[in-house]
């Protein structure tokens, strides 16, 4: 784990902060980059009791068994990956909270078929909300993200967001939407998500 004080975020660079407004005004679309998230992979099986419990006791969340699905409380989110994959997430934490996490877990999976996986330091959370989020995540992702479909907060989904591997997390039916990429293409998504939402009006705020 990298030191605390050596921590950067992967759009420092961007100085968003000095862009960010308090409000959206009449934006479509608003856009943050959240702190250096907490994600913890999980790999286990889910037909396995004792498995689930232990996650239930560390977690406090129910592990979300349907496929795109993903489970919520007090700021942490488990997320559906695949049928023995989870990533769990907490977009604003303190710097030893995934550390701390991945121990918890470690330690109540101990002899179990499971195996517990530091991820956050790779990871960039960009959240994207507004009336037209939905809008401008279609321009450049195959799923289908109607209502109808994609049926509000509580699902998740891993694709591509332009040329950019992403997990998809919708957060809110406002709506909005957590999209966790690869520092490596944080950057990138970052500026096509910005262009992509001038149409709309797009305003950066603060997380």
């Amino acid at each position: 784990m990298i030191e605390p004080y050596l921590r950067q975020s992967a759009l420092d660079h961007l100085a968003l902060a000095g862009r960010a407004k308090d409000a959206a005004g009449e934006a479509g679309v608003t856009l943050c980059e959240k702190t250096l998230p907490v994600a913890v992979n999980l790999r286990g099986d889910s037909g396995d009791g004792a498995f689930v419990e232990a996650v239930r006791q560390v977690l406090g969340l129910a592990l979300p068994t349907l496929p795109n699905t993903a489970t919520r409380a007090e700021g942490l989110a488990l997320l559906w990956l695949g049928p023995d994959e989870w990533l769990a997430v907490q977009p604003a934490a303190a710097p030893d909270a995934e550390a701390l996490l991945a121990s918890k877990l470690r330690e109540a999976l101990g002899g179990l078929h499971a195996a517990v996986t530091e991820v956050g330091e790779s990871l960039c959370c960009i959240a994207v909300a507004g009336p037209q989020a939905r809008g401008v995540i279609t321009k450049g992702c195959p799923l289908d993200l109607h209502p109808r479909v994609f049926g509000g907060s509580g699902h998740c989904a891993q694709s591509h967001l332009a040329k950019a591997a992403v997990t998809l997390h919708q957060v809110s039916d406002a709506p909005a939407f957590d999209l966790y990429v690869r520092r490596s293409f944080a950057d990138y998504l970052w500026c096509w998500l910005e262009d992509a939402a001038r149409e709309y009006g797009v305003a950066i705020v603060r997380p």
